[in-house]
């Protein structure tokens, strides 16, 4: 039996973060997190522990800051052998309880249209936004 138990801004190396990443998104190169963790609100993990109690990096979401009243969600992921079980809806509302514990005014996300459904569920409304890809 699995269970899932979610942590705020846990040490977690690159090793584990790429071995999600690469079980969420199909071209994810490796790379190095510990600067992101270094400049965030804040983070959430969902980690599964088996029977043997292992624990494994499940899901993430980092809370981005602009040091005052704006916090961005990024990063939303979940692994691909653990959708629909909830952890995403998880994810966002453990860091939407903690932009309140911070006193965040507004809380942003963007999100690809397929994401539209899911995110209206976790109480965001959906707003206009402009994006550039300067890659």
């Amino acid at each position: 039996m699995t269970s899932i138990h979610y942590t705020t801004s846990p040490q977690i190396s690159n090793e584990a973060m790429n071995q999600l990443f690469s079980k969420v998104w199909d071209d994810h190169t490796d790379r190095d997190f510990q600067s992101m963790f270094h400049y965030s609100l804040g983070w959430i993990a969902a980690f599964s522990r088996n029977d043997s109690s292992q624990e494994q990096l499940v899901g993430f979401i980092n809370v981005a800051w602009d040091g005052g009243m704006h916090a961005f969600l990024l990063d939303t992921a979940v692994h691909s052998d653990y959708r629909r079980q909830g952890i995403g809806t998880q994810l966002v509302n453990h860091a939407i309880a903690l932009t309140k514990e911070r006193n965040v005014v507004w809380l942003h996300v963007d999100y690809e249209p397929h994401l539209e459904t899911f995110y209206k569920d976790c109480g965001f409304r959906h707003t206009e936004a402009g994006l550039i890809n300067l890659r």
